[in-house]
């Protein structure tokens, strides 16, 4: 039991990055990646909201709408469940945390739309997941997305001293990176997973 947990929370980080192998919160990974502690503000907000959703949605599927038949009201449930984790999430960064809050910006409400998250919930009973592999898995993927983030965050810090030719200068030059990154994680196919 605990070698497939370490399985399933590695692969999560590195195999099945999110970001990297299945190209899903793209737009965060874009948006926040310019410095390091957006990107690292971000991802704890992300793993938080990926880790809470999955607590909340796996029991409310498995024994409410599979039993109910309803299981095709999967996605509107779990995008209602996320929206309400992210409103509390926002709630307690802009009480506790002003300075996060404002360095997130539009992105944290973001979180409510972005498709790790509810990729993440969804993939879990794709997996056919037990509660706890899938707490396992959400964490692994929360950490693959603050992998994924921080990698891009210094390869943009980089960027901005680097001489890039005016032709690729800002987006071009951006997912040229973003490609590289992705590219590197290629490496760890087979690894783990």
């Amino acid at each position: 039991m605990t070698t497939r947990l370490v399985t399933i929370l590695l692969a999560g980080i590195l195999t099945n990055n999110m970001v990297l192998s299945k190209f899903l919160g793209i737009c965060p990974f874009l948006g926040v990646s310019k410095k390091l502690n957006t990107a690292l503000s971000m991802s704890v907000a992300v793993i938080f909201v990926m880790l809470i959703a999955t607590a909340v949605t796996w029991p409310v599927y498995a024994l409410l709408l599979v039993p109910a038949g309803l299981e095709y009201l999967q996605t509107i449930v779990f995008i209602l469940i996320i929206a309400a984790l992210v409103q509390l999430v926002e709630i307690v960064l802009k009480r506790f945390l002003p300075p996060v809050y404002r360095a997130l910006g539009i992105y944290l409400p973001l979180i409510t739309t972005n498709c790790a998250v509810l990729g993440i919930t969804i993939l879990n009973f794709t997996d056919s997941l037990t509660f706890v592999e899938s707490l396992c898995n959400a964490l692994g993927a929360g950490l693959g997305f603050m992998l994924a983030m921080v990698l891009f965050a210094g390869v943009r810090s980089r960027l901005e001293t680097s001489d890039v030719p005016a032709a690729l200068q800002g987006l071009p030059i951006t997912l040229i990176s973003a490609s590289l990154v992705a590219l590197s994680f290629l490496g760890f196919a087979g690894v783990v997973g």
